[in-house]
């Protein structure tokens, strides 16, 4: 109870400084608080956003992904590469997350079979599948894609940009996933307790290879968004990311010791970091 009641605490705390931050930029620019750079500043963050939500996942069992740029970088060459190889759009993307899928299986192995603590055999594979999308991509760009793919990150369904209806989806997801299921308490059990956790018959090892699984396949999602955006795979594409989706989810009140936190807290310290770069630029 005094983990959810600070917890508590801190959301509302960092709330009252995003609604700070609001005022200040609106008064500072008099372009910040308008419905067309608010809308930008959702669709930038979005991608990062995707992440964050599996990032939350695995920070509550007391692990970390720092390979997701990496990954993201790896899955957007290989949907860039099926596409301009002719395959269908659509049987690409399933592959791509697929493809993302596997990645994060291989993560959640290193963790739970070989053993390796979580920072380092991410900080591993970070280095693994970068090297392996600049083998793939000789160094250079790779562009050329079907004119109706830009749809998911340039397109608009209802008024509203299709990547902050993505966004949305997927925090939905994870809402859902950490407040009404068995599986989110496991996450919170296993960060707060692991022993206590395997002693009360709770599949560790299931729940932490589901969580770098649901990192991969995110991570995925957010490079077909990126990809559809900028519509081109560089070679660096997604290099560094890894830090802003940490830095969002720690200062969303995640405890990186594992058990404590909310996803709500996670979305205000995502929007503080979106608003304070949008508004330094302004």
């Amino acid at each position: 109870m005094n983990k959810i009641k600070r917890t508590g605490i801190f959301t509302y705390g960092i709330l009252i400084f995003l609604i700070g931050l609001f005022i200040i930029l609106s008064f500072s620019s008099p372009y910040f608080f308008t419905l067309a750079n608010l809308t930008t500043v959702l669709r930038q963050v979005a991608v990062v956003g995707i992440i964050t939500v599996s990032m939350t996942m695995i920070i509550l069992t007391g692990g970390i992904d720092l390979s997701v740029g990496s990954m993201l970088g790896l899955c957007a060459v290989v949907l860039a590469k099926l596409m301009v190889s002719g395959v269908n759009m659509v049987l690409a993307i399933i592959i791509t997350l697929l493809v993302g899928m596997m990645l994060g299986i291989f993560n959640g192995f290193l963790v739970n079979e070989i053993k390796i603590s979580p920072l380092i055999s991410t900080l591993g594979t970070m280095t693994i599948f970068s090297g392996l999308t600049y083998m793939i991509t000789e160094g250079k760009g790779i562009f050329g894609f079907p004119d109706n793919f830009s749809f998911i990150g340039q397109g608009y369904l209802l008024g509203i940009p299709v990547p902050i209806l993505i966004l949305v989806a997927v925090y939905a997801f994870g809402f859902f996933i950490l407040t009404n299921t068995r599986y989110g308490r496991y996450l919170y059990g296993i960060g707060a307790n692991e022993k206590a956790s395997v002693l009360s018959g709770v599949d560790v090892k299931k729940v932490k290879y589901i969580a770098y699984m649901t990192s991969g396949l995110l991570s995925a999602l957010a490079a077909v968004v990126m990809l559809s955006r900028v519509n081109s795979a560089l070679p660096n594409l997604g290099e560094g990311l890894e830090f802003d989706v940490v830095t969002a989810v720690v200062l969303g009140g995640i405890s990186v010791n594992g058990g404590e936190g909310r996803l709500q807290g996670v979305v205000i310290g995502l929007l503080i970091i979106a608003v304070l770069s949008n508004g330094m630029v302004l």
